[in-house]
């Protein structure tokens, strides 16, 4: 079992969405993140004032699978944020010692789904 973290672009959530939907994936966590990196954010003027923005929107996706399915997450992940430029995310692939699914407690590779 592992558990599939990654960083995209929040407008590429819908294209990652489809292509895990494609790869048989149908279960994940969204959440809106900031964080920096490569892209080291960029200058911005308001009314005269400069600010420097180094903490850029992110959507970050959690998946947990079972060994099975890392390969086909990981590419449908590619497939749907890949842009080619700097910023389009990161993926981190963590292993999972256990999941236990709270309304049967079933535990193991069969609570994940």
């Amino acid at each position: 079992m592992k558990l599939i973290v990654a960083y995209i672009k929040p407008e590429k959530l819908d294209d990652v969405k489809r292509s895990l939907s494609d790869a048989g994936i149908f279960r994940m966590s969204v959440t809106n993140s900031l964080g920096c990196g490569r892209q080291k954010g960029y200058t911005e003027s308001y009314r005269g004032l400069t600010s420097d923005i180094n903490l850029l929107k992110k959507t970050r996706l959690e998946i947990a699978v079972n060994d099975d399915f890392v390969e086909p997450a990981v590419h449908a992940l590619i497939k749907g944020a890949q842009t080619g430029g700097i910023g389009d995310g990161k993926i981190f692939i963590v292993p999972m010692d256990d999941c236990v699914r709270i309304s049967s407690m079933e535990t193991g590779p069969g609570a994940i789904g």
